[in-house]
This record gives C-alpha cells, structure tokens and sequence, in this order.
C-alpha cells in the first residue's frame, strides 16, 4: 500500500522512476500543445517577473494562475493523505495517485478536443496547461510524502544537484576522506546515486515517447501515460503492504527482547513486506533482541529477502539482534536463492516462534 515509511527503497525507487517518465511525458506534450511546461515551476516564475516588468497584466495573471494550480494541486495530495489517515485507510497514497489519474485522463480528453477543433484559443491554453500543472503538483507532493523528501519527481534541477553531491561524498568516502564508509551504507549511496541518475533519464525518456506519440497519433497522445499510472496505482492496490505488530517486549522487567509478528493482509495472496528499515526505527531502544515471526509470510518473495538482510544488517550495526521465527523450507529457499541465506547466522533462523524464543533468551542472557 502507498504509506509513509512503508516503502522500501526499491519500491521507493520503482514509483519515482515510473512517475518521472509519466511527468516527462505530461510536460512534453504540454510543450507541444500550448509552448508551456508545466511540471515545474522555475520557468513559470521566472515569466511572470518578466511580464510584470513589462506590464502585460494579462499574461502575467494567467501564469500566476498556472503556478497557483501547481499549489493546489500539492494541497490537494496532502489533503487527501491527511483524510486517508484520519480514516484509516488501508492506503491513503491510493487516493491522490487514483485522482491524479483522472486529471490525466481529462487532459488526454481535452487533447483529443483539440486535435478535432473542438476547443481553441484561449480555452485551449488554459485548461491544457492548468489541468496538468494541478496534477503535476499532486504528483510531486505524493512521491515527496512517500520518500520522505528525498525524491521529486516532475522536474531533475534538485535531483542534479543532488547527484552531484551524493558523488561527491561517495567519491571522497572511497578514499577513506575523512573517513571510509562502512559496507552497508557504501551500498546505499551507491543505489541513491544509481536512483538519482535514473529519475532524469526516465524523465527524458518520457519527453521522447510523448512527442514521438503526439507526432503519430495526435489525438490519443495521452492515453499510453495515463494507461500507465491507472495500472501502477491498481497494481498498488492489489499487492498491499504486509503488517508487522507487536505481540510482547518485556524480558526480566525490561524491553531487552520484542517479539513482531508479520501479518499478511487479509485475503490477500500476494503481498510486499514493508520497509522494515524504516520500522526498526520505532522500536524500543532498550531491546537488544528482535524477534520477527514469518508463520504468516511463507510466500514471500526475493524482496522480501533482501529486506529482511537489511534489516538484520541495520540492527547489528546498532548492536542489536535479529532472530526469525517459523523459517521453514519454503523460507530458506527464498533466502538462498535470493543470495542472502549466508549472512544471517544459522542459530537466528528457527523453525517456530518456541524455539526464537529460546534463541533469544540465551542472546539476551550474554
């Protein structure tokens, strides 16, 4: 589901490239349509201080209005993530990506208008530029909530400039100056600087595809986009976000062991484990031993491998432990074939939530 600190930074990764293709794409065909970008803000700006200078009030008050869309259109996804929390809705980013959707598709009906000459003129430029620009804001509101600023989505300025400070302190920590990143946050930076170097070419790459379609089918140009971003938000909706509650922490008096319990969505067959970096932040920090039941997750993918290895690496370089309960065949294939069984310690994989127990009992004991 679309939560915050839900999502991993692979699924982190997968939405922002996917949604800067979808933003190159809107903002070329804006271009196209009107000679206006809308994905962003910078050139917008700049215009209207041109055009008030100059006093053309006309202009001036309509691209004024074109940034005020933009805003909105930001108020409007944390409106909405705001009521998805307040009622407890399984994923409260479904319902700003399903809107944005929608505008997308009125933009692609208004395209299509105009290729049949049925809008024109000044009708034209508004609702061509405002109608993509309000969405365009939700879009970058939503991902920003989601990563929790760490990515933007509808325009590269900021994503450039932190590439090239990203590799700059990657190049520096290589060479140990002023001091050689340990192996797991080498890792990391080496995939935010893979991320940040995609997010401009799938932005490119969405530009190209949409002016190669306005070019050949005019009139439909906007359908492939808006196709798109319907099945990733479906897709979203139909893969939730496993659970992970607590089921009891006390040791001796004191929280030195917690046992969590991975809870699959109800009626779901197929799930994502959520990003379980991110939750071990909000764990006691008097326990020392983490015990994660899997009883309920025998299915999981290679996905959730690789985070389950993060986690385990994020606790032990915290100086805790990860112990795993109701690790059975299925589970150990998963982990092998994932390429991750051998880093965990062969005494924290056990077989049921007794033996973890157990496990965690001596650990603590030390």
């Amino acid at each position: 589901m679309f939560r915050g600190q839900a999502h991993s930074f692979q699924q982190q990764a997968r939405l922002a490239i996917s949604l800067s293709w979808v933003a190159g794409y809107t903002n070329a065909l804006t271009v196209l349509t009107c000679g206006q970008v809308t994905s962003h803000l910078s050139g917008t700006v700049s215009q209207f201080g041109v055009e008030v200078a100059e006093v053309h009030w006309s202009r001036a008050g309509y691209l004024a209005c074109l940034a005020l869309m933009f805003l909105a259109g930001a108020f409007t996804a944390g409106a909405l993530t705001e009521f998805g929390r307040m009622r407890r809705f399984q994923s409260i980013y479904v319902l700003p990506m399903a809107v944005e959707a929608l505008l997308l598709a009125g933009f692609a009906v208004l395209i299509d208008w105009q290729a049949l000459g049925r809008i024109d003129g000044a009708d034209a430029r508004v609702w061509l530029t405002f109608l993509p620009s309000f969405a365009m804001g939700l879009q970058n509101a939503t991902i920003t909530r989601i990563s929790g600023g760490v990515v933007r989505t509808t325009h590269v300025t900021g994503v450039v400039t932190d590439l090239g400070l990203e590799l700059a302190r990657l190049l520096f920590r290589s060479f140990g100056w002023p001091r050689r990143l340990d192996p797991v946050r080498a890792t990391q930076a080496r995939w935010r600087v893979l991320l940040l170097l995609s997010i401009p070419g799938s932005f490119a790459l969405g530009a190209g595809l949409g002016t190669v379609a306005f070019d050949f089918f005019e009139a439909w140009s906007m359908a492939p986009a808006v196709a798109f971003l319907a099945l990733l938000t479906l897709q979203d909706i139909l893969v939730p976000i496993a659970a992970v509650e607590l089921r009891s922490g006390v040791h001796g008096g004191a929280p030195i062991i917690a046992v969590f319990h991975a809870e699959r969505p109800a009626g779901s067959k197929r799930f994502r484990m959520p990003d379980l970096t991110s939750w071990a932040a909000s764990i006691d920090e008097h326990v020392r031993v983490v015990v994660l039941d899997l009883a309920d997750v025998h299915d999981m993918g290679e996905r959730s491998a690789h985070e389950l290895r993060a986690l385990m690496l994020h606790l032990r370089e915290e100086g805790r432990v990860l112990v795993l309960a109701g690790v059975g065949k299925p589970q150990l294939a998963v982990l092998h074939h994932a390429g991750v069984l051998l880093d965990f310690d062969a005494d924290d994989l056990c077989g049921d939530l007794h033996s973890a127990a157990l496990r965690a009992e001596q650990i603590a004991a030390r």
